[in-house]
């Protein structure tokens, strides 16, 4: 901390860093609900692509993006023209639910990029900006075409904070205050690191899907027949945890044969995020309702709930909402879905993430703290555990939480933004913009080892975190050199991150 000018009066007092102010004032007037504030405090000014300028000039390298609204990153010139074109027609900005050109096109993108056989036989409804509006109302729309109440939902699940979303949602945390939940069944979702069946792999997931089978048509089980089920591809907040394919299909199996109606939440996994436009794309399920948010509205609020046309039953204004017609939201979505398809980003997040997460699964045996690295294109885990523990029967030892908070402390400190999620926050999440180059997410590996690395390090032998000082933004680095180097991969990582320091 640099000191001001010693005056006449008095002796030099520490110079204030720019945005301090802010940050003091956003602690005295905000909420204690704040979350992403108290884990980066950094005040942005800039953002561009994948990089963020704080207040205080450094850059930091964004795997947050928006918790994965940022298909195209920050401020793309796409998203940018779209915004600008609109706003200089005179387009009304707010106009309910009524039919505008806006509406109609990203409408048309929209249908164009959903699988072929949900989106013939689809309709959409406009919910509030949220995604946890359009989980509402998707439910709302089947309990009104089943005549039933009741909901399915899985271990993990994040579905959104409102009450019926909240319900939904697997974490005790943000329920446990609240004086009621809901009718919902929880079932297990197929979490192969710490199986809930204590199997993993394969016959974990066969398990899964047999449980829910023989409860679903056991008479003495308990179960009311519901009106839905509800699930995520890839748990996000749950950790980062892919279904596999063969559950989906088993799931789409069960609900279809008992007229139980499948809503799929692709909120944070649509938009090419997981390395096909929709998540179900990867296993050829076709759902009866899709709930989309986040990435649809090119960086702004917008959801929306797709769903097929046997169930349009609802009466006018069976779910509404003011704020349902965002214009600019609609050209800055529609732009963003056919950037995506246009210039291929589902199938280069498929590439750049599998390469990511084959580096970070190297890791593991040089950094012990890694327990699983996880995830499909470019939605990232990875657990961090206390390999000084015993393992359970599926080889699983404990969540490090506390080592979690010291790695994402010591991200930031090396210019990289990254969020923690899952069982006991301590899964590293990446989700960074689906235009990532192959610099940057070299970048992003280097920085996220050493990271791991240092902060592994000094939670086993008990030193403090060694925080580097944060970067001017990514730069080309070099990591996985080791084999042909001779070096080790947490040697190489270092390496990479000494050359990126004067990059960008």
């Amino acid at each position: 901390m640099t000191l001001a000018a010693e005056s006449a009066t008095g002796p030099a007092v520490p110079a204030q860093a720019p945005g301090d102010a802010i940050l003091r004032r956003q602690r005295v007037r905000e909420s204690a609900a704040r979350t992403y504030a108290r884990s980066f405090p950094i005040v942005p000014v800039r953002a561009n692509g994948m990089t963020v300028e704080g207040a205080d000039g450094r850059r930091y390298l964004d795997c947050l993006s928006g918790a994965g609204s940022l298909a195209l990153g920050h401020n793309h010139p796409v998203v940018l023209e779209a915004i600008r074109r609109t706003l200089d027609s005179g387009a009304p900005l707010h106009l309910l639910d009524l039919a505008t050109a806006e509406k109609d096109d990203f409408t048309t993108a929209l249908f164009e990029s959903l699988p072929r056989e949900f989106g013939e036989r689809a309709r959409v409804h406009f919910c509030g900006p949220a995604g946890t509006d359009a989980v509402e109302a998707a439910l709302k729309l089947m309990q009104t075409a089943t005549g039933r109440s009741g909901a399915l939902a899985f271990t993990g699940a994040y579905h959104g904070m409102t009450a019926g979303a909240l319900a939904l949602t697997g974490s005790v945390a943000v329920k446990e205050p609240l004086p009621g939940g809901g009718e919902v069944v929880r079932l297990p979702y197929p979490y192969g690191y710490r199986c809930p069946f204590g199997v993993g792999g394969d016959a974990g997931a066969d398990l899964a899907a047999t449980y829910v089978e023989r409860l679903l048509d056991d008479p003495s089980g308990g179960v009311v027949k519901p009106a839905a089920m509800i699930l995520e591809a890839v748990q996000g907040e749950g950790g980062v945890v892919p279904a596999p394919d063969g559950w989906l299909r088993e799931m789409r199996r069960i609900t279809a044969q008992r007229g139980i109606p499948l809503i799929v939440d692709e909120v944070q996994t649509g938009v090419g995020r997981t390395g096909a436009m929709w998540a179900v794309e990867h296993s050829g399920i076709v759902p009866d309702a899709m709930v989309l948010s986040k990435a649809i509205g090119g960086s702004l609020p917008l959801a929306v709930v797709v769903y097929r046309e046997d169930y349009d039953g609802w009466r006018p204004g069976a779910h509404t909402g003011t704020f349902r017609g965002n214009t600019l939201a609609m050209a800055a979505g529609a732009a963003t879905l056919r950037y995506v398809a246009a210039n291929g980003l589902a199938e280069r997040a498929a590439l750049v993430g599998a390469r990511m997460t084959e580096r970070l699964r190297a890791l593991r045996e040089e950094l012990p703290v890694v327990g699983d690295v996880r995830g499909r294109g470019l939605m990232i885990g990875v657990e961090l555990v206390d390999p000084g523990a015993e393992p359970d029967a599926c080889g699983a030892r404990p969540a490090a939480p506390a080592l979690a908070v010291k790695v994402r402390e010591a991200c930031l400190a090396r210019g990289l933004i990254v969020e923690l999620g899952g069982r006991h926050d301590a899964v590293l999440r990446l989700l960074p913009p689906l235009t990532m180059t192959d610099e940057q997410a070299a970048a992003v590996f280097d920085r996220l080892a050493d990271a791991i690395s240092s902060a592994g390090a000094g939670a086993l032998t008990g030193a403090p975190v060694d925080a580097a000082p944060a970067v001017a933004a990514p730069a080309v680095a070099a990591p996985a050199r080791a084999a042909r180097s001779g070096a080790t991969p947490a040697q190489a990582v270092r390496s990479g991150v000494a050359r990126s320091e004067a990059a960008l």
